[in-house]
């Protein structure tokens, strides 16, 4: 029965009638919630499975509790396991691939009866329906969070079968409902390092799956991107980019990609942790590019791209600054600025890698200033090498260039000028007339070629350009007034300024070089009015040379003053402001263009409401907010590309200040005058307190450092002084001990010149008892050989003591004499040593003797016993020499004493172990005498006993009148008597033993 169920729904004949979807699925769910056999449900679960997609409604509304309840009790088959999240993935997924393999299978399979079935719908609702089906059914699932839970605990699964479903079934849910399942899988215990594991897993179909999972996993969430990260996410995936080929791998590459920039976008604590774990240096080698760049795929297109975006994530100038300062300068350090600038000077690159490299190189160097150093030093590959800057710059007022490229390079040439007045310097310089040269294209000309051409966007771009070579530069607005243009042969130059407002106010020319193109006038006039009015705010030299020219003004209030179309109001709102800042920053130099009568000019011709009114159309138009959101200009086409993103920061500063100037009475100005005056008083007396401040504080540091030298000569001069007392003292002890010796010398030349009783320095009686020291020494060498030959004979005694000592075995007697010998030996090699000592003490009194003799020599002979002495100190050294040799010999032969000692002792060694042994024999020999002797004593006692009782029944016999044998009597006496004799003469043999 259970076969033939299956083989109905599975598509074979039944014998009754066909049943609907709706009931089929109601069956099999019944049979999913009461079979027992594993088996049976098994098959019921596949059977759903098979007809999820087609009855995606039916499916999900009936089977889903039981389905869940599988994933709860039958943790022990994984096939079954596998059938029921296949089944829950189809019935949430919404991805057009799984809507594709659905049609094709509804096209394929025989009719059946159903909701689905004949249903006209377009694709627009179909797809609309499909989606909320899937939300509806994941609102379903997600009613218990404890369904996610079980779901991260199956991930653990190792069985393919179960982990991959599991994998794609979590990814639709985080499709459908992100912030629901990321705040469950936020508070579930190790939820995400569960899913960090998917990316070890060998398999690659689940790493690959792991990585989209994990991308909508951090999705918007800051916590979980941060968990992520610290799960060692960048070291894992930067792994498998290199394992994968870098730019050169496949789509698992670009997921990887897009997961970094996941886990990086707007996450500064993620930022500074890839940082800081040095892996920015490893990003260098993906845009390693060689010298053929042609064909490359669309796959290594889209990976190069994510990479360069993967780059500007980290410094994106929505970023912190300290951020982005530090990301910027570890590029530089590690090569990876000057990598991206080969790539942009290299040929045959895409024009959308090109792009995107242009772009990355902007923010690189953004604001850093040993980054936009580098970038101007960067030369073209061409002949003769050209700057970077030069090349891009031609790119940019091409009008034959796509217009998101010429975008790319307006916005590094921003960034290579943002906060870099150094680079502001060199670019105005270029325009200057000492400066340029001839033979080769400047930046400077290239920006004034397409300021004045005939292309509308290049003069908006050169325009903005320019401008941001001004941005906060007083200096450099100063110079730019000094630029000549020549206009035409015959007529006088013209300034860069003065040919602006001379474009601007002939509008019929700018009307004819727009070739009817809509936008395109007035993308021409904004930009020069937005250069104009960066230009002369807060430089009020410019405002005066801007008003000098009388026709300005006129046609300034001339344009706010007129009711225009549309398109012309921004034109009128910028010319406001422009006039605007004229009064602002006016010096009052210009008599007919003082602030009060330009104020009056605008009441008489404009109104102060109108002016203020026109003043904000600037900030009340739509692209004025766009512009205004971040400073690269991307626009969706060259007709609205009108604001620039630093002019809209100045236009916020100014709109108000400007209002308030406008209004403003003439009482109110003096009166502000006076506060301005007053004020500059007192700041000008604080800047005089400042400076003497500051000059006080230089004095203090000078004297400070005069001290602390002055201080340091000083302890340098003590301690000279110490050393030279020191010195001193030397010196004074050696005077001293000179003194002395020159004393005794003088008394001694006296006493020998005197008496005459000196012979040579040395007295007689001095020569006398040498005599008598050196007879002492015979005497002693004499007896030391006597004792010598005694104890040489008493040696040779102690070797043949031992040696009978050792044939014999004789214990007691032989250790007393060893014991003996070994003190005699010692008390002999005491006196040795003594004697060794005492030598040693002749040696030196005989050195000393030859000293004063050499002495003695060196100074003048006085008498003629000089010579008797002579001879005598030669015999003494002879017989001293005669001692020396004799004492060696005798230490030769104590030596040789020493080592037949030596042999001696180890004989003696020997004749204690045999004695000891024999000693142990003989000691346990004796305790056996003495156990035998015991027990001998005991039956002695015992036949006593035995006697006495023989006796004593024997007297007792006699005395009852029993007859007793005499001779049995006499026989026990003698027997009695014969036992003690035995005794007798065991005893004595013990005695004698």
């Amino acid at each position: 029965m259970t076969m033939n169920f299956f083989r109905g729904v599975m598509g074979g004949q039944p014998a009754g009638p066909q049943p609907t979807g709706a009931e089929t699925i109601h069956k099999l769910c019944d049979r999913v919630a009461s079979s027992t056999l594993l088996e049976d449900r098994r098959d019921a679960v596949r059977a759903l499975k098979s007809l999820s997609k087609k009855y995606r409604l039916e499916v999900g509304t009936q089977a889903m509790e039981h389905l869940v309840h599988i994933l709860q009790t039958d943790r022990s088959d994984s096939e079954i396991l596998g059938y029921a999240l296949d089944t829950l993935y189809n019935i949430i997924c919404n991805d057009e691939e799984e809507e594709q393999d659905e049609s094709e299978d509804m096209a394929a399979a025989p009719p059946v009866s159903g909701k689905h079935k004949n249903v006209p719908v377009s694709d627009e609702n179909a797809q609309k329906q499909e989606e909320d089906l899937g939300v509806l059914f994941t609102d379903k699932f997600l009613g218990d969070s404890e369904n996610v839970t079980l779901l991260l605990t199956l991930l653990e699964e190792f069985d393919f079968h179960v982990r991959w479903p599991g994998v794609k079934l979590l990814t639709a849910l985080l499709k459908n409902q992100c912030n629901q399942v990321q705040g469950v899988i936020l508070v579930s215990p190790m939820g995400v390092s569960r899913l960090m594991d998917l990316l070890a897993d060998s398999r690659e179909v689940i790493r690959n799956d792991g990585l989209l999972l994990l991308q909508q996993l951090t999705k918007g969430n800051a916590a979980i991107q941060k968990i992520v990260a610290f799960e060692n996410a960048f070291e894992r995936l930067l792994d498998i980019i290199t394992e994968e080929g870098s730019s050169d791998g496949g789509i698992v590459v670009e997921d990887c990609l897009l997961l970094l920039v996941n886990l990086l976008r707007n996450n500064s604590s993620n930022q500074n942790f890839f940082k800081e774990g040095s892996y920015i240096q490893r990003m260098k080698p993906w845009f390693e590019v060689g010298d053929d760049n042609s064909g490359w795929s669309a796959q290594k297109v889209t990976n190069l791209h994510l990479m360069l975006q993967l780059v500007r994530v980290m410094v994106s100038p929505v970023n912190s600054p300290g951020a982005t300062s530090s990301c910027q300068k570890s590029m530089y350090q590690c090569g990876l600025l000057q990598q991206l600038c080969t790539i942009l000077m290299a040929t045959g690159v895409p024009a959308d890698i090109l792009t995107e490299t242009i772009n990355t190189v902007s923010e690189v160097i953004r604001g850093s200033q040993i980054n936009q150093d580098y970038f101007a030093s960067v030369n073209a590959p061409s002949n003769p090498p050209r700057p970077a800057i030069v090349v891009l710059l031609m790119s940019m007022v091409n009008e034959r260039q796509p217009f998101v490229l010429r975008c790319a390079v307006l916005y590094c040439f921003q960034c290579f000028l943002y906060k870099n007045q150094k680079g502001q310097g060199e670019i105005v310089a270029t325009l200057l007339p000492s400066t340029i040269d001839a033979n080769s294209i400047s930046a400077g000309q290239l920006l004034c070629g397409g300021l004045f051409s005939a292309d509308s966007l290049s003069n908006w771009c050169a325009a903005v350009a320019l401008a941001h070579a001004l941005q906060d530069n007083l200096t450099q607005k100063e110079q730019l007034l000094r630029v000549q243009l020549a206009t035409s042969l015959g007529k006088p130059p013209v300034s860069l300024l003065q040919q602006c407002t001379n474009i601007l106010s002939q509008g019929d020319k700018i009307d004819r070089r727009a070739k009817s193109e809509k936008g395109s006038k007035v993308q021409t006039r904004v930009g020069l009015l937005m250069l104009l009015c960066t230009w002369i705010s807060n430089c009020p030299i410019a405002v005066t040379h801007f008003l000098h020219n009388q026709e300005n003004v006129p046609f300034l209030t001339g344009q706010i003053s007129e009711n225009l179309g549309e398109d012309e109001r921004l034109v009128q709102g910028l010319c406001a402001l422009l006039l605007g800042i004229c009064i602002y920053y006016n010096d009052n130099s210009l008599e007919n263009y003082t602030k009060e009568k330009l104020k009056q000019l605008i009441e008489k011709r404009i109104g102060k409401e109108n002016f203020v009114e026109k003043l904000g159309f600037v900030t009340k138009h739509e692209l004025y907010s766009r512009a205004a959101q971040k400073p690269q200009p991307v626009f969706p086409s060259p007709e609205q590309m009108l604001f620039d993103h630093e002019f809209t920061k100045l236009v916020k500063e100014l709109e108000g200040v400007i209002t308030k100037a406008v209004h403003k009475t003439s009482e109110e100005e003096k009166k502000e005058e006076e506060v301005k005056k007053t004020l500059e008083q007192h700041d000008s007396i604080v800047i005089q307190y400042k400076d003497l401040i500051r000059d006080q504080d230089t004095q203090i540091q000078e004297l400070r450092e005069q001290v602390s030298t002055l201080s340091l000569n000083s302890e340098q001069m003590h301690n000279q002084i110490i050393q030279q007392q020191s010195q001193i003292q030397q010196h004074k002890d050696q005077y001293n001990i000179l003194k002395l010796k020159l004393g005794k010398d003088s008394q001694g030349l006296s006493s020998s010149q005197g008496e005459g009783a000196h012979v040579n320095g040395l007295h007689s009686e001095e020569l006398s008892q040498l005599r008598e020291e050196v007879e002492e020494l015979r005497r002693q060498h004499a007896l030391q050989h006597t004792q010598l030959s005694d104890k040489d004979s008493l040696i040779n005694t102690l070797r043949c003591g031992a040696a009978a000592a050792a044939q014999t075995a004789e214990g007691g007697a032989g250790g007393s004499d060893n014991t003996e010998l070994l003190g005699e030996v010692e008390s002999l090699r005491s006196r040795v040593q003594a004697q060794c000592a005492e030598i040693s003490q002749l040696q030196t009194e005989r050195q000393e003797l030859i000293r004063r003799a050499e002495a003695v020599s060196s100074a003048p002979a006085s008498s003629s016993e000089s010579s008797t002495d002579t001879v005598k100190v030669s015999e003494l050294e002879s017989r001293l020499a005669a001692q020396t040799t004799e004492t060696e010999r005798l230490k030769e032969e104590c030596r040789g004493l020493r080592e037949g000692h030596a042999g001696l002792e180890q004989q003696l060694a020997s004749a204690q172990s045999t004695v000891a042994i024999e000693q142990t024999e003989k000691t346990k020999l004796q305790q056996e005498v003495q156990e035998s002797k015991k027990e001998q004593d005991d039956l002695l006692m015992l036949l006593a006993d035995q006697d006495q009782k023989i006796l004593n029944l024997k007297q007792r016999l006699r005395d009852l009148g029993e007859t007793i044998d005499e001779d049995e009597d006499e026989l026990d006496t003698r027997d009695q008597f014969g036992e003690d004799d035995d005794d007798d003469d065991e005893e004595d043999e013990e005695n004698n033993d």
